[in-house]
């Protein structure tokens, strides 16, 4: 009595682009090292005895040619309480197709447009850094979940900012609110009718994003005093004043500069400390510069605090 048998090979489908396999009519991303698809592709070449019990499976495998995988499978069992271990033979075939997806992206296929502009001036490469890994995260997140189709197609660098295609809808709708949920400002959607499908129209559409002109980080001056900008609503900036260490709104309107963004600070080393005083060094000249203690701070004497220089006042500012 035979404990098992094998079917001579069995046949997998896989998308030579991005390794997704098809089971049935049915494509999906592999979730698994290449290693435990071989042992599962083996195994289920493999019928086992129904009684058998205490069942123990080895796959030994070898690549013989690029697209034949020829394994080995052992199988130890109790069959009617008596020991028993048989080994068979059979080949993986592994046959190449282009995916769902696959096809998609190489056809052009696309479903919208994410546009990612600045209010009066270019996005910065920080603010381009920022819209690209929220695209990809996003991207990752869709397709994690099982949305195969919500790809990204392209990443286009303008004078202006950055395009980014998108294959669904969906996926464009998450990286709009993504962004401006990073980076403040507003986005609209205009949708383009492009043909029928079903007896259904088909949209594309653009999300014209626009970041506000001020950023967060920014550190602006008003009234003589200085203010590190927190978010954006409409024309009032949300700030945190950098003298009296509190939240505040601020009226767009009365900023009267900008003199750099946080992310630029220096590291300036603490010199001595007074109750009203504080010493730093210079990090451009190295000589003690005095400025007035802010409360919201607690410098140490020998330990390093960030500062923005404003040129036009030749001053250090203090920014945490």
């Amino acid at each position: 009595m035979r404990l098992l048998t094998c079917e001579p090979y069995v046949t997998t489908i896989y998308c030579p682009v991005c390794e997704s396999q098809k089971r049935g009519k049915t494509w999906s991303d592999l979730q698994m090292p290449r290693e435990d698809l071989i042992a599962e592709m083996a195994v289920s070449a493999v019928s086992i005895h129904e009684d058998a019990k205490d069942i123990r499976v080895t796959v030994r495998a070898e690549e013989v040619a690029s697209n034949r995988t020829a394994c080995t499978v052992e199988v130890e069992a109790s069959l009617y309480g008596v020991p028993v271990q048989e080994t068979c033979k059979t080949e993986i075939r592994w046959q190449r197709e282009s995916c769902d997806r696959c096809s998609r992206i190489s056809g052009g296929y696309y479903e919208g447009i994410v546009q990612v502009r600045a209010t009066n001036r270019k996005i910065n490469a920080y603010e381009r850094e920022v819209a690209v890994n929220l695209a990809q995260q996003a991207e990752e997140s869709l397709q994690q979940s099982g949305d195969r189709f919500s790809f990204i197609s392209d990443l286009d660098d303008t004078k202006d900012g950055v395009d980014i295609t998108v294959g669904t809808q969906h996926l464009g709708q998450e990286i709009a609110r993504a962004i401006t949920g990073a980076l403040g400002g507003r986005f609209t959607t205009h949708p383009k009718l492009v043909g029928e499908k079903d007896g259904k129209a088909l949209y594309r559409i653009t999300y014209s994003l626009r970041l506000p002109f001020y950023q967060k980080g920014d550190v602006v001056v008003s009234h003589g005093n200085y203010f590190e900008v927190r978010d954006i609503d409409g024309q009032r900036l949300r700030v945190f004043d950098l003298t009296a260490g509190v939240a505040r709104t601020l009226p767009e309107g009365e900023v009267e500069r900008l003199i750099g963004n946080v992310r630029e600070a220096e590291s300036a080393l603490v010199v001595f400390t007074q109750p009203n005083l504080v010493g730093l060094m210079d990090p451009k000249t190295y000589r003690t510069r005095e400025l007035n203690m802010v409360s919201w701070t607690f410098p140490v004497e020998g330990q390093p605090i960030r500062v923005l220089r404003d040129e036009e006042q030749d001053r250090l500012v203090i920014v945490g």
